[in-house]
């Protein structure tokens, strides 16, 4: 197994007078382009069935960026989404940490471009490269940095987004079928305990880096003809060995999370998985001890859309009123790297709880 990193930030921290202090989820939103694509319809261009993909992943339908749209502008959608259902505008947030895999170019960070698009100009803004864990990892990363600030504390923008569209091979099936677009976050701030996130725990396991990968358009392979001609800037993916991935991590990481908080699966108000391909993670409930009603299972009207697939989740049972305040509510993701990645979140009561600054 590979290496494991808890950071302490993520549990409440105390503040320069020893008062607790706790960060929690204060408004989330998500963004799909208006193109909409079935199943059927992409089966039928694969060659297959029309009844095909839906019936290996329970995908209905994904979305597709229209030409021109890049990663940043399903992002600053997204965010400004979370910012209004927070209550706040950009100059509130002092840190947009992004998770993708598709970035609008390599250098600089899709989080700067996000930056200038919501005109966030006090904020720090970088990208996590931790594939669909990247929501996960963001997180780890924005609690850690909320929790070295002094009061009163700003607030942290976390997004994924992904435009998978660009980086697939039409041919390719086993990555075709499961691939969409979209983006979703999350505004992290303070919160007066015993509501908050926490713990938070990412880890990954490098040997098993080819697992899922992009191949060609980094320092190792740059851009030739060679590599254009070999698909090798779209993804490849060894479907087997992600399978069994996910069937070991996902009831291990509900396992993990509910044993530290002291209660059993069955008492966690919601699980929000990742998933990459929504029939295989709900067949595993049962396995990880959970009612199917207790996971949030989006996937089926967006298909895998990587590093926004948890946060999109978290958002579409935010809005249908499945949360509510002090449920535990546990986010689990999972992607290549591989990584993985929880977080156990007390939900807080709207209003003047929140606050805690």
């Amino acid at each position: 197994m590979g290496s494991v990193w808890q950071p302490s930030a993520a549990r409440a921290d105390h503040g320069r007078h020893g008062e607790q202090r706790s960060w929690a989820i204060h408004g989330t939103g998500a963004y799909l382009p208006a193109r909409r694509v079935s199943s059927g319809e992409l089966s039928r261009s694969l060659g297959l069935d029309p009844a095909w993909i839906e019936e290996r992943t329970g995908i209905r339908h994904r979305h597709v960026a229209e030409p021109g749209q890049a990663a940043s502008d399903l992002a600053a959608a997204a965010a400004r989404r979370a910012l209004a259902a927070a209550g706040l505008d950009a100059g509130d947030v002092g840190l947009i940490v992004l998770g993708t895999s598709t970035p609008d170019e390599l250098g600089p960070s899709t989080a700067c471009r996000v930056q200038a698009l919501l005109g966030a100009g006090r904020a720090a803004a970088f990208d996590v490269a931790a594939a669909c864990t990247g929501f996960v990892f963001g997180l780890s990363a924005a609690v850690g940095w909320l929790a070295g600030r002094p009061e009163p504390s700003p607030y942290a923008l976390v997004i994924g987004v992904e435009v998978y569209s660009r980086f697939l091979n039409s041919g390719d099936r086993a990555t075709a079928a499961l691939f969409g677009d979209g983006a979703a976050a999350a505004v992290v701030g303070p919160v007066a305990p015993p509501y908050g996130l926490g713990p938070v725990e990412i880890g990954s396991d490098g040997s098993r880096a080819g697992d899922v990968l992009i191949p060609a358009g980094g320092s190792r392979a740059p851009a030739s003809p060679e590599t254009l001609s070999g698909h090798g800037h779209t993804i490849h993916m060894d479907g087997r060995a992600v399978r069994d991935f996910i069937a070991e991590a996902f009831p291990r990481l509900v396992a993990e999370a509910a044993g530290e908080a002291g209660v059993k699966p069955a008492d966690l108000a919601l699980v929000v998985p990742h998933q990459p391909n929504p029939r295989l993670v709900a067949s595993l409930a049962g396995d990880a001890g959970l009612g199917p009603e207790q996971l949030v299972i989006t996937g089926r009207d967006v298909g895998n859309i990587g590093a926004a697939s948890l946060p999109f989740a978290l958002d579409r049972a935010v809005r249908e009123g499945r949360i509510g305040a002090g449920d535990l509510v546990l986010l689990v993701g999972f992607g290549a790297g591989v990584t993985w990645g929880r977080a156990l979140i007390t939900w807080p009561a709207p209003g003047p709880s929140r606050g805690g600054d």
